[in-house]
């Protein structure tokens, strides 16, 4: 790690803000990047939860999901349209499959060559079932999706399945390459902003060997299908107007840190090298003036480096699975412990 990177992690750890080098966004202000598994997922459950201030009506005479899909879903290169999930052809006459619409084409009364809005998560999948009636889950913005009219229909009340190529329909449905990335991190938010009712096993098919709650496929749609600058373009677009985020747009390997699964990319850049692999390596004390002990990992197939707050590496002695920090003044430190190609960092404190 550079110095000049160290020293301004280390400036976040004073400042209360547990996230390396300033990339994690303002939105995740105290996220702690030592987290995973469950309690990953309840913090973004919490996280996602408490800054949904504002819930939008489905159809009103006001700013209602119409209004803002006009926005969220627009295609950012063709002014005036919106992206058609599940569709991938513009010129072969068939508008069911189209890929992008004129935003005018919204369904009023008539299907055939115009747009709607598709709930990701099916409404009747969730229990209870998702309603539009009034404002709240079945109305939640991140879980609407503009889609040609028949091809919202084709895909019903369908499990999604695995496949390649563009979507099909053959006794449950695939979304197509180019938008199964974005379904999976759509079913993921709407797990944990609705997590009792809208459960990710309801909607999907296939094993799940890599976590009990998740299916298999969400999660290596995650990792084949990075984010776009579509979704983080509509992920800013619907923050704007409900409060809160889908984390998984931000940063898909959230993902691999809470259900496991194939390595999602990190988009902040200072994750997946921190924390996989280490679920059972700690330090302690993290307050001392004499020994820190590392657990978990013999040292004769790792490495640990200390690093003061300007980011200098510190000459250390080691003493078994000990280091011997009683030479160090008194202040804040950082200590890398490397295992293969990982490391994670921890922070103690010399009294």
């Amino acid at each position: 790690m550079k110095t000049k990177a160290l020293t301004s992690f280390f400036w976040s750890l004073i400042l209360g803000v547990f996230s390396a080098f300033a990339q994690v966004p303002d939105y995740y202000t105290d996220f702690n990047s030592s987290l995973e598994g469950n309690e990953l997922k309840s913090y973004l459950s919490d996280l996602i939860t408490s800054t949904h201030t504002t819930l939008i009506p489905y159809t009103s005479s006001s700013t209602d999901t119409w209004d803002v899909l006009h926005i969220s879903d627009a295609d950012v290169d063709v002014q005036g349209n919106v992206v058609l999930i599940y569709g991938y052809n513009d010129s072969d006459g068939d508008t069911k499959n189209d890929r992008t619409r004129a935003i005018s084409n919204q369904q009023n009364g008539f299907c055939i060559g115009y747009w709607n809005r598709e709930h990701v998560f099916v409404k009747n999948l969730a229990n209870p079932s998702l309603t539009t009636g009034s404002a709240g889950s079945g109305t939640d913005v991140h879980n609407l999706r503009a889609a040609d009219c028949q091809m919202n229909s084709t895909r019903n009340n369908n499990y999604f399945r695995d496949g390649s190529g563009n979507s099909f329909l053959n006794s449950d449905f695939y979304p197509g390459d180019e938008f199964k990335g974005d379904v999976a991190r759509i079913i993921m938010y709407m797990y944990l902003r609705y997590p009792t009712q809208c459960e990710p096993i309801n909607i999907g098919v296939g094993s799940r060997s890599y976590a009990d709650d998740m299916p298999n496929i969400f999660l290596e749609w995650n990792e084949e299908d990075p984010v776009s600058e579509f979704e983080t373009n509509r992920n800013n677009v619907i923050a704007s107007y409900q409060g809160n985020r889908n984390p998984f747009i931000d940063n898909p390997y959230l993902a691999t840190l809470i259900w496991n699964g194939p390595d999602a990319e990190d988009i902040w850049g200072v994750l997946s090298t921190s924390n996989l692999g280490f679920q059972d390596v700690f330090i302690h004390p993290t307050i001392t003036n004499d020994y820190i002990h590392i657990e978990g990992l013999e040292l004769s197939v790792g490495s640990v480096e200390v690093f003061n707050q300007l980011g200098q590496v510190l000459e250390v002695e080691l003493e078994g699975n000990k280091v011997n920090v009683s030479r160090f003044s008194k202040g804040l430190y950082l200590m890398s412990v490397t295992k293969g190609t990982r490391s994670k960092l921890y922070k103690f404190l010399v009294n």
